[in-house]
């Protein structure tokens, strides 16, 4: 198979051929049809991550059809159109046990752990527990576009930020999470305020429902100005972007008892965030994190995108094929980016 493959972190990766994977027992091997380029991917080959071993194929948002099951699959065959959460479960430990499939204790994670989806073929382990079976009206590169982003805004938004209608919620960073996360927030009721450096992501922030949008290259305090603009702060706010200040403005714009949701990952070596702990204390902060979606969610979640109206396929800013996945990942390297929306490969395209 073509798969796009990293030697060295921080040089570009190549697409070359590499083995077929075979599925393990309780495995199986999916033909991978679309799959998203997220910051992620970009933080695996930076080499940010550090279970990330080389050679390595990152990617993780993806969706296509399983061609091959292990001997102990149950639940699936040759043929079914599915996807999969971006942290993949056991399925028998106590996390697992308790529902928090996202925290589970021997995770694996395509693209990460194993290898992932910037490929024509990806393998999969504990298919029963982990596949997500996809619905007929909703294709491929929509059904990537709603991949770890999509899902992981989806968990912060409506579970961990306990969003409420009316409520001010903050978005910072417009990116494929942010940018679904000002979608759910505003879908929800809530009355969302996007930051962003990029003209594009805040104006696509607009059209999802934002009725404010910050320019975070052209203010001095951003946090000052959402508090400003929600009389107050905001109710809920979430660091889609993953930097110590966008977490410590993030923060830093919440209203007394206010809720902050860490979404952009945070590698340590990036430092870390100037958290104004006398403010949490004072003002009784809460700060949570989200680490993506169960897979039991999904047809939950696939519920709201449907009685909601949402177009994700409104998502995808770039579509592109396998062989564009370098130069897609370098361009992460510019703060801003080109392209609003999510890039969205297209195997085969």
């Amino acid at each position: 198979m073509r798969a796009v493959v990293i030697q060295e972190y921080g040089v570009l990766p190549e697409l070359r051929e590499v083995p077929d994977p075979v599925p393990t027992a309780a495995g199986v091997v999916v033909r991978v049809e679309a799959t998203g380029v997220c910051r992620s991917d970009w933080h695996s080959w930076q080499g940010h991550d550090a279970e990330v071993t080389l050679p390595h194929v990152a990617g993780h948002e993806l969706a296509g059809h399983v061609l091959a099951c292990g001997p102990d699959v149950r639940r699936w065959q040759p043929g079914d159109r599915v996807t999969v959460p971006f942290v993949c479960a056991c399925g028998s430990c106590a996390e697992c046990a308790s529902g928090n499939q996202q925290i589970c204790d021997r995770q694996f994670q395509p693209g990460a752990t194993h290898w992932g989806s910037f490929a024509e073929l990806v393998a999969l382990d504990a298919a029963d527990v982990n596949l997500v079976r996809l619905p007929d009206s909703l294709g491929s590169v929509a059904a990537a576009a709603l991949g770890c982003r999509f899902g992981t805004a989806y968990r912060a938004v409506l579970r961990q930020g306990a969003v409420r209608p009316g409520q001010w919620v903050a978005v910072y960073g417009c990116g494929g999470a942010g940018i679904s996360a000002v979608l759910l927030a505003a879908a929800a009721g809530a009355r969302v305020v996007a930051v962003d450096l990029s003209a594009g992501a805040r104006a696509l922030a607009t059209e999802f429902g934002a009725v404010a949008t910050i320019d975070a290259g052209a203010v001095a305090d951003p946090a000052a100005e959402v508090r400003e603009l929600t009389g107050g702060g905001a109710h809920l706010s979430l660091d889609c972007v993953g930097l110590p200040g966008t977490c410590a403005a993030s923060v830093a714009s919440l209203r007394k008892r206010g809720r902050h949701v860490q979404v952009g990952l945070m590698p340590p070596a990036q430092g870390v965030p100037p958290i104004p702990m006398h403010r949490v204390i004072s003002h009784e902060l809460q700060l949570l994190g989200s680490h993506g979606v169960q897979a039991h969610e999904y047809p939950e979640m696939l519920s709201l995108v449907e009685h909601a109206g949402l177009d994700l396929d409104a998502f995808v800013g770039e579509r592109i094929s396998l062989d564009e996945v370098p130069a897609a990942l370098a361009r992460m390297n510019d703060p801003v980016p080109a392209v609003a929306g999510v890039t969205v490969v297209e195997i085969g395209r």
